[in-house]
């Protein structure tokens, strides 16, 4: 879900951000210049240094924003008082909403990952990656309990939502030259979570729903 305010409304710290996330969004990429920032967000690019201490800073604080949605997402959702397999149709559906907002996000997290220090990298997997991880192993472990799941390792079902969620989105070239379709739209979006669904749940529960 875009969550992100009016730029009006934003501080130049904000607006920075959600420059660089327009750009993204925009260009299909996980890079931007500087100048292209300053042009998008009508402030000076040496407030780049002032705020994040570099553009790394910069993708860093992008990369905060976004991933932290999911997380508290996930956390709240977690708190409701609803069966494990719904909890899990509801979460699969938000991360494919949040993918349909910012593309980029997988791509950006690898990115940082990769190349930051070791220490920047392993706080982002802390922050992001061991929680998101830690919920589905609870998630999971509840529904194995009820009897409603088959149990599998949590690890590698982050990758098959992540990799589905991710994938799609991430394709608009793809989308454009193989099948004409040259922009992403809601419904896509939400038969594409109609579509994962039911690749996914089926593998996961003991007794699949029959149609």
């Amino acid at each position: 879900m875009n969550n992100a305010a009016p730029e009006s409304e934003l501080n130049a710290r904000d607006q920075l951000i959600e420059a660089a996330s327009q750009i993204m969004r925009d260009g299909d990429q996980v890079d931007l210049s500087l100048s292209e920032l300053s042009l998008r967000s009508g402030l000076n690019s040496a407030l780049v240094k002032y705020y994040f201490g570099n553009k790394q800073g910069l993708m860093l604080a992008l990369l905060e924003r976004d991933m932290r949605n999911i997380v508290n997402s996930l956390d709240a959702l977690l708190a409701k008082n609803l069966p494990p397999d719904e909890k899990l149709r509801v979460h699969i559906r938000a991360v494919i909403g949040t993918y349909f907002s910012f593309p980029y996000l997988n791509r950006l997290l690898m990115r940082m990952v990769r190349d930051a220090a070791p220490e920047v990298s392993r706080k982002i997997a802390d922050d992001y990656l061991v929680p998101i991880s830690n919920a589905y192993e609870r998630l999971i472990e509840e529904g194995v309990q009820q009897g409603l799941f088959r149990p599998i390792d949590p690890g590698l079902f982050y990758f098959t939502v992540t990799g589905a969620a991710d994938r799609f989105f991430s394709a608009r070239l793809v989308l454009h030259h193989c099948f004409g379709q040259s922009e992403m739209t809601e419904q896509m979006r939400d038969d594409y979570a109609d579509h994962t669904l039911d690749i996914i749940m089926p593998g996961l529960l003991v007794s699949p729903p029959s149609n």
